[in-house]
């Protein structure tokens, strides 16, 4: 009975330490097969708008503001009314050089009898020489105080027009800096007293860093740009603006303050969408890189400055591969060394330490999202 108990026991251990077999596990790897295409290459910079002329209404004589004649925010004409400054103390001025204007000809005739009575006894010498430079000095001098009284007729009377206030383009005006009945023409009430807008046409001011600037240049006339095309503009919302722009003003030097150039664009506006103020990106066509290859962004890891993703190689094993990266475009990456069309990049992480693993690939689509 005793020897029964120990074979047992014996079978019984044996059993225990005999190795079990390690399981295989199957998995499912979703993998991005590279393709290869011809890819545009863009370049985008942040900016803001502006009319195609933006000319400030000024008020040009001090005065109380007498009249607003237009509605805010509203489209106006070339040569419409806008505002009336009180016109009373310029009617009196132009009374009051009228008055003087009318002393200095009274003054003329004068003189101008007076010279026309000497000059003939003059001639018979019945007067002296002095007498007759003495009635011609009046004379002359009689001349120009009319001229005078006249150039100040004149001037009071264009400081009058100056109480109307007229659009000088068509356009859209904004919002008052100033109320009726207030004291305009001077500081601290608004000189400014409104802008008006010339929209058909609006242009968009943005910057670019010196070493955009210098990369710009450089590449300019290089192969990559022989088919540049125009500018787009992309607005607040995202939404893309349909019609093209042109860069026609670039400043002559480079901001120290801030190391940046500044740039302007020009976009066609016929249905004055968009206002002066607005956000806006530039996004300029830099070139077209033929047989590119673009990745999604999440597959590219960047460590210590330098890039790889995850490849799944033909005998269903991952490793990572180093690659050098280009622009950005939406979701994706452009890959320029160290991937070839065909080959397929995991696309999510896959943990695998410690375990007997069958990997199978998956290929799956990607939205790309420009």
């Amino acid at each position: 009975m005793k020897n029964l108990l120990i074979l047992i026991s014996a079978g019984i251990l044996l059993f225990s330490c005999e190795p079990k077999k390690q399981q295989v596990i199957t998995l499912t790897v979703p993998v991005y097969e590279v393709k290869s295409s011809d890819i545009s290459v863009y370049r985008e910079f942040i900016g803001q708008t502006y009319g195609q002329n933006d000319i400030d209404i000024r008020a040009r004589v001090q005065g109380f503001l007498e009249g607003i004649h237009f509605q805010e925010g509203s489209r106006v004409k070339k040569g419409q009314l806008l505002y009336s400054i009180d016109p009373q103390p310029f009617l009196e001025k132009v009374a009051q050089q009228m008055s003087y204007l009318a002393q200095a000809e009274t003054a003329l005739s004068k003189a101008e009898s007076d010279l026309n009575r000497i000059r003939p006894l003059a001639d018979r010498n019945a007067v002296s020489k002095s007498d007759l430079d003495a009635a011609v000095a009046s004379f002359k001098a009689a001349q120009s105080e009319v001229e005078a009284a006249e150039a100040a007729v004149r001037l009071s009377k264009i400081e009058l027009g100056y109480t109307k206030i007229y659009a000088p383009i068509d356009g859209v005006i904004g919002i008052s800096q100033a109320e009726v009945s207030d004291l305009v023409g001077q500081l601290p009430n608004s000189v400014i007293l409104n802008t008006v807008s010339e929209i058909d046409t609006i242009r968009v001011r943005f910057s670019i860093s010196e070493a955009e600037y210098l990369t710009l240049i450089r590449e300019r006339d290089s192969v990559k740009y022989k088919d540049k095309v125009g500018l787009q503009l992309i607005l607040a919302d995202g939404s893309v603006h349909p019609y093209e722009g042109q860069v026609d003003f670039a400043n002559r030097q480079i901001d120290r303050s801030t190391g940046t150039l500044l740039l302007q664009a020009s976009f066609p506006n016929p249905e004055g969408y968009i206002r002066p103020g607005q956000s806006a990106i530039i996004r300029a066509k830099a070139y077209t890189l033929k047989n590119g290859i673009m990745v999604p962004q999440r597959t590219v890891t960047e460590i210590q400055g330098m890039y790889q993703v995850a490849l799944f190689n033909s005998d269903n094993t991952i490793e990572n591969r180093r690659v050098e990266v280009g622009p950005k475009k939406g979701n994706m990456w452009v890959i320029e060394k160290g991937l070839s069309a065909g080959e397929k990049i995991v696309l999510e992480n896959v943990a695998t330490r410690g375990m007997a693993v069958n990997l199978e690939p998956e290929i799956q689509d990607f939205d790309v999202i420009e």
